[in-house]
């Protein structure tokens, strides 16, 4: 009985496969709808966004052994992470360029990082405008400098990396989303197509009737040899 399971599930299995490749083309023709969709929709429908961004070497003077030092440098560089975000640092970054935000709309421009033991901190900002982005990166690094330097009576960290303009959007990727929406065709296409197949209990031979009939077949009429003979003895009295 084991043996019978394991047989009609492989001739299911050959009978999907041969499902799938008889539609095939439509298959392919749907990959390649979704996937031009999904590009027209990442070129003329998503805004770019372009980043540019600026790096600050962290040091302090301490002056007392340099293991020391790198390790108030470490913990002064988790300090001025959250420095660069602050409503006074933001709201003298649009002042000075004159920008047409609030504090917390540029904050959402805004990503810091420090990369592990290291005392660099790299300030970033993402814009619709490549052009803006720099500026604002440039600007922010300047006045957090300047900032540290007032209000914490520390050696001001120096900008070892300007802002850059970017040549290229970061977002979004067109090989990307058009991968992703040829995938997404052809999985939904082959879907429809699996779907069908199982729902389709149409008895197309003789194996079918007992399986969804549950009964033995006793005998077979050849019904397709006797209409051919017919139709051949039908133009032989002509």
């Amino acid at each position: 009985m084991y043996e019978l399971e394991n047989d009609e599930i492989e001739i299911d299995l050959r009978e999907l496969f041969l499902a799938l490749k008889k539609r095939i083309v439509a298959i392919l023709l749907t990959t390649v709808i979704f996937g031009g969709v999904s590009a027209l929709i990442t070129t003329f429908a998503i805004t770019p966004k372009y980043s540019s961004s600026a790096q600050l070497y962290v040091m302090s003077k301490s002056g007392i052994s340099q293991l020391t030092d790198l390790t108030l440098g470490t913990q002064l560089t988790q300090d001025y992470m959250v420095i660069v975000k602050t409503r006074p640092v933001l709201e003298q970054v649009i002042k000075d360029l004159g920008l047409n935000l609030d504090y917390k709309e540029l904050e959402k421009k805004i990503t810091v990082e420090n990369p592990t033991d290291t005392r660099i901190m790299e300030i970033k900002v993402t814009d619709s405008d490549p052009k803006m982005a720099q500026e604002m990166t440039q600007e922010l690094a300047q006045v957090t400098a300047k900032t540290v330097s007032e209000k914490m009576d520390i050696k001001a960290p120096t900008i070892i990396e300007k802002a850059y303009e970017a040549d290229k959007p970061d977002s979004p990727s067109l090989s990307k989303n058009t991968l992703i929406g040829a995938v997404l065709g052809f999985v939904l296409a082959a879907a429809v197509v699996i779907v069908q197949f199982i729902m389709n209990d149409t008895i197309r031979k003789e194996e079918d009737i007992e399986k969804y009939l549950d009964t033995n077949m006793l005998t077979q009429l050849p019904l397709k040899k006797s209409s051919r003979r017919s139709k051949r003895g039908k133009k032989g009295k002509r």
